[in-house]
């Protein structure tokens, strides 16, 4: 159990990084084509969004 508990918080924690290196190069936009993400904060949570990690338990 404990197995694939942390082989999908490998996969979330790859998505995080993804997300936030697309941040950081300008290129992260909130929504299909909108406006580009300057705030981190919002970068964050888009992330976490993105990889699962939001969702309630």
């Amino acid at each position: 159990m404990e197995e694939i508990a942390l082989d999908n918080k490998a996969k979330m924690q790859k998505k995080v990084a993804k997300v936030m290196r697309e941040y950081k190069a300008g290129g992260l936009h909130s929504g299909k084509g909108g406006p580009v993400v300057k705030s981190q904060k919002q970068a964050v949570a888009i992330a976490m969004s993105e990889a699962g990690m939001a969702k309630k338990k």
